[in-house]
Formats: structure tokens, C-alpha cells, sequence
């Protein structure tokens, strides 16, 4: 039952040598063994590799060298971030048979660090996608109730850490993309500022929205996690000069702390358990000290339209390179227009067509202003709503979903419902700011989750007052 332990807990057994990580990398991988057939969490699974990068740390510790916090912790990482040598599919038949001829950034940093990397997990096709069902590679299902979505598109990350099939997972987060698979399996999700994490490795879906996060059974994992992958990037002119000091400020008292409530999360239509539990967690904040105050963010209810208008015109400029002759799978046809064709509609599934239609449309000659500048416009916008806020308060509270995960299939069919399962989420993207969701509670035996946002690059106080909050709940 070594799979079951958070990092902290599992760093502390190594270095005090009561398991090894050969132990610990083991005991993973017979959960995966056990589980995966009702849970499709991984696509690929590196058990040598893993194996070997264990017993590397093991000699470490057995010669007395001192380790960091994430040396011989096993996590799984999203499909759609480059581990070399290793398939790399981002869950579309077009890349089914894709290897990766070299490291994402934050996968050489946790290797130099003696991660071991137990597989790369299923997740919505190109990340495209809110409940883990659009995978070529078949459906994730949820850990706490496999006849329910896992979230997506992190949907294999959240399911492994969920089911202890691993210690904690990378995912991506485009527009909740890690945040909403935690708050429907019960784990923590971290999504950085835009910037604090290199993008380099990672399969672009949206460039200026994408960020890698982490999927961790507690808020101090995601700190650890973050101190690892986070820091400038030579291969990605976005990424910020900053470092990233949080593990050490996370048990600092949050009395006065200035906690933002707005009423625009609390929308009309939301289950009404879920925002009684969110409710219920503003009063054990206000009872550790921290003041409430309500702002006011009256363009949040664009974000959504915003969103969905920006994500699908970056996604037909990304996906554009997959064509059969510079990346992915090639199917044979009479002349080049034919294979073109041929290659991306058997390639790609139903709804990355979808948004590569979709953007390819608001980017056109005649819809440019009127979908694709006015969207920018009021994306800038939304920011300036945030930078009022946050004059005013350290952080801002919302539910992480409207609702709890829903059925398999239920709203596959209806892709603008679907799309709302992203409402609360989306304006982190929007504004690049860092966002985390927690574990709040329960309603008929599925997750609630809690989303708390903080100011652009103040990821340790953001931090604090998770862990802070899941200290109590």
C-alpha cells in the first residue's frame, strides 16, 4: 500500500530507509496492473525505464547522498508532453505511432531531480475536451465512480493520482484542463501563472493559454512539484525570470488575509450543493482569520464566449502542421490535396474537427474583426477586471464546476453543454493567472471542488491559502 502515501510522506520513508523506491515504484505499478482495465488512465507504460531510474536513487540513498524532496517518486505525465524516446500521442490516431525525440523542459528538470516516470497518461485528444471521452485511445474513467467522466482533458493525470496509481502526475491546463479532472476525482490541481512554467515539450493546443500544472493527492505535493518545473526557459521566450520559493511560506497564518467572493460565480443553474459547500469552506476561511470581501468582476460572463473563440483559432494554427508530411500518420491517396484531406479526417477525431473548423472560421477574412479582435479586445478587458479585484484582495474563492461529474456519454452528443463545464475555470486562462483547485467536500458520494485564483506570479500565497483551507476541511 506504498502507492497510497503523498511526496511528503513518501520522501520521508525513503531517506529514513524503511521502504526503497524500487518498493514504491512497484506498488504503483500493481495498482495500475489491478486497475486499469476499469480505468484506462495510461496509454503507455515505461515499466524498465521506471524500474531503473528507482534503483538509480536507491544506490544514491544506500551510499548516504542526500536526495530532494521528489527523488524516486513515481508520477505519471500527460500524453501530450514530450518524455524522450517514449510515444507521445496526445491521444489522436495521428500520432499513434509518434516517439519523442527529446525531453519537455520540466521532464529534464524532474529527471535531474530522480523522478520516476511510470507511463504517459490518457487525456482528451490534443487536450481538446472537458470530460476524458474524446481520447482515440477510449475513455478515462472516474476513479470514485467508473460510470461517471473523470474531467478532462487531464483525465488520465487526475484518474492514476485519484486511485493511487500514482504519487502525482503533470497535466496541462488550457481552460481548466487540470483543474476541473481534480475537482471531479478528489485530488488537488495546479495551474501556475502564465510564464512560470516552461511550455517547451508540451504539444501546443492554445499557445497563449496553455500551462503545465501538476495533479497531487495534497496542496504542499503541488508546492514541491512547482519548485521543481517552475523557472525561466531558454526554449520558451514566455517564461519569467522568477524563482519559485513556496514550499517554506506554506504554514503561515492567513489572518487578514483578503479573501475575494464574487457573486458572478454564482450562477444561476449551478447545483445547489455545490455552492453550499463552497459557502461552507468562505466560513472556515473566515474563521482562520482571513476577511471576506466581495468584488465585483461584471465581464467574467464573457469568458466563457471569449474562451471559445480564441482556444479553437489558435488550435487551427497549432493543428495545422499535422498534415502527413511533416508530422504524424500519412494516409495514401491519388495527388497531395487528396492526402491532405484524407490524412486529417481519418487523423484527427470528431472534436478536434470541430475546432479546427471552428477557428479556422473566426480567423477568416470577413469574421477576423468581428470574432477574433473583438475577442482579444475583451479578453483584455476581463484582465482589467482581475487587476481591479485584486487591488482589493490576495486571492479570490469560486466553485472549481458548476456541477459534480456527470455520466459517461451524458453530454457528449451536445458540445455547448459540454463547453459549460469549463465556466468557472476558462478566466484564470484568460488572465494568466495561477488557480488551484482543492477537495471540498462531498455531495452523493462525487467531489466538490474549490477554486481559489491569486495575483499574476504570487503562487505562494495562493499556496498558503490552500493549504490552509485544506488543513481544516
Amino acid at each position: 500500500m506504498l502507492n497510497i502515501l503523498t511526496i511528503e510522506e513518501a520522501h520521508r520513508g525513503l531517506i529514513n530507509k524503511e521502504f526503497s523506491s524500487r518498493e514504491l515504484t512497484k506498488a504503483c505499478f500493481s495498482a495500475i496492473k489491478k486497475q486499469e482495465k476499469k480505468l484506462n488512465a495510461f496509454i503507455t507504460l515505461t515499466e524498465d525505464e521506471a524500474f531503473a531510474q528507482a534503483e538509480a536513487i536507491d544506490r544514491k540513498i544506500k551510499d548516504k547522498e542526500e536526495i530532494n524532496a521528489l527523488a524516486g517518486i513515481p508520477l505519471a505525465v500527460k500524453d501530450n508532453i514530450l518524455v524522450e524516446s517514449v510515444k507521445a500521442t496526445a491521444g489522436s490516431k495521428i500520432l499513434s505511432t509518434y516517439v519523442a525525440a527529446y525531453d519537455a523542459t520540466v521532464i529534464s528538470r524532474l529527471k535531474r531531480m530522480g523522478a520516476v516516470i511510470l507511463g504517459k497518461a490518457n487525456l482528451d485528444e490534443f487536450a481538446m475536451g472537458s470530460s476524458g471521452e474524446t481520447s482515440f485511445f477510449g475513455p478515462t474513467k472516474n476513479p470514485r465512480d467508473s460510470e461517471k467522466v473523470p474531467g478532462g482533458s487531464s483525465s488520465g493525470p487526475a484518474a492514476a493520482v485519484a486511485s493511487d496509481e500514482a504519487i502525482y502526475a503533470l497535466g496541462s491546463d488550457t481552460g481548466g484542463s487540470v483543474r476541473l479532472p481534480a475537482s471531479f476525482c478528489g485530488v488537488v490541481g495546479f495551474k501556475p501563472t502564465y510564464g512560470r512554467v516552461s511550455r517547451h515539450g508540451l504539444m501546443a493546443m492554445a499557445s497563449s493559454l496553455d500551462q503545465i500544472g501538476s495533479l497531487t493527492k495534497t496542496v504542499q505535493d503541488a508546492a514541491y512539484v512547482f519548485e521543481a518545473i517552475a523557472g525561466q526557459d531558454k526554449f520558451d521566450s514566455t517564461t519569467a525570470p522568477k524563482k519559485a520559493n513556496v514550499v517554506s511560506s506554506l504554514k503561515k497564518s492567513i489572518k487578514g488575509l483578503k479573501i475575494g467572493v464574487a457573486k458572478d460565480f454564482f450562477i444561476k443553474g449551478m447545483d445547489e450543493n455545490v455552492e453550499k459547500i463552497v459557502k461552507a469552506a468562505m466560513k472556515k476561511l473566515a474563521e482562520l482569520g482571513a476577511e471576506l470581501i466581495d468584488v465585483s468582476l461584471p465581464l467574467i460572463k464573457y469568458s466563457l464566449a471569449v474562451y471559445y473563440i480564441l482556444m479553437p483559432a489558435e488550435v487551427s494554427s497549432n493543428l495545422a502542421r499535422y498534415d502527413g508530411v511533416r508530422y504524424g500518420a500519412r494516409c495514401e491517396a491519388g495527388n497531395l490535396l487528396e492526402m491532405y484531406l484524407k490524412t486529417r479526417r481519418e487523423g484527427f477525431g470528431e472534436e478536434a474537427r470541430r475546432r479546427i473548423m471552428l477557428g479556422t472560421y473566426v480567423l477568416s477574412a470577413g469574421y477576423y474583426d468581428a470574432y477574433y479582435k473583438k475577442a482579444q479586445q475583451v479578453r483584455r478587458l476581463i484582465k482589467e477586471d482581475f487587476d481591479k479585484a485584486f487591488q482589493q484582495v490576495d486571492c479570490l474563492i469560486s466553485p472549481t464546476s458548476p456541477s459534480v461529474a456527470f455520466n459517461l456519454g451524458e453530454k457528449f452528443d451536445d458540445p455547448l453543454t459540454m463547453y459549460l463545464a469549463d465556466i468557472f475555470t476558462v478566466s484564470a486562462n484568460i488572465a494568466g493567472l495561477p488557480a488551484i483547485s482543492i477537495p471540498g467536500g462531498e455531495t452523493s458520494g462525487l467531489p466538490v471542488g474549490l477554486q481559489l485564483m491569486g495575483k499574476h506570479f504570487d503562487e505562494a500565497t495562493l499556496l498558503n491559502a490552500a493549504y490552509q483551507l485544506e488543513s481544516i476541511l
